[in-house]
């Protein structure tokens, strides 16, 4: 399995002292507002054994995240193949969620940044995308610092039309364009 680092943040595999963080982090109303409902307890326990599973059979999927100085989880970040049908899946796509009290400090730019570097160089896929609800403008901010345009829009075939949350935006980016914007 793949451990990536930056600076501060270390993406690695999940642990058992993982789950509190991650449970109270998905019990947070404003960390999951462009989410369609805050996960039980048991359901973030057992999403987080699922990513833990993925990691170990492939080498890479959505990395728990922590603080290289303080030892502490923040959230996840990574890359995932989404199984909803689409007009743009088959994909790779890069992926974040950390808790709000992690918002503002660059943790999401950082970890994504490392996590498309890794998709790009090391995989070698030639495009990641990544989507979020058309009102989530903070995780746009991020796609658009990672160098990704965005590609239009689709309705989250998984929400029922008139869900505040089905609307949602596409971005890209290419693996000759990563390479030149590292220049």
């Amino acid at each position: 399995m793949h451990t990536l680092t930056t600076a501060r943040l270390t993406l690695r595999q999940w642990r058992e002292a993982d789950l509190a963080p991650f449970a109270a982090m998905h019990a947070d109303p404003v960390t999951m507002q462009f989410l369609p409902r805050c996960p039980s307890r048991a359901e973030s326990d057992e999403f987080a054994r699922r990513l833990q599973g993925e990691l170990a059979a492939r080498g890479w999927g959505l990395w728990a995240v922590e603080h290289r100085a303080r030892g502490e989880f923040l959230g996840f970040v990574g890359l995932a193949a989404p199984a909803f049908e689409a007009h743009f899946n088959p994909c790779t796509e890069i992926a974040w969620r950390l808790g709000r009290e992690h918002w503002g400090c660059g943790y999401a730019t950082e970890a994504a940044r490392e996590g498309l570097r890794f998709a790009l160089a090391t995989l070698a896929v030639p495009e990641v995308v990544s989507c979020a609800a058309l009102d989530n403008v903070r995780s746009q901010a991020v796609m658009r610092r990672l160098g990704m345009r965005q590609d239009g829009g689709f309705e989250h075939p998984r929400l029922p039309p008139g869900h505040r949350l089905r609307s949602h935006v596409l971005y890209r980016i290419a693996r000759g364009h990563r390479q030149r914007a590292a220049r």
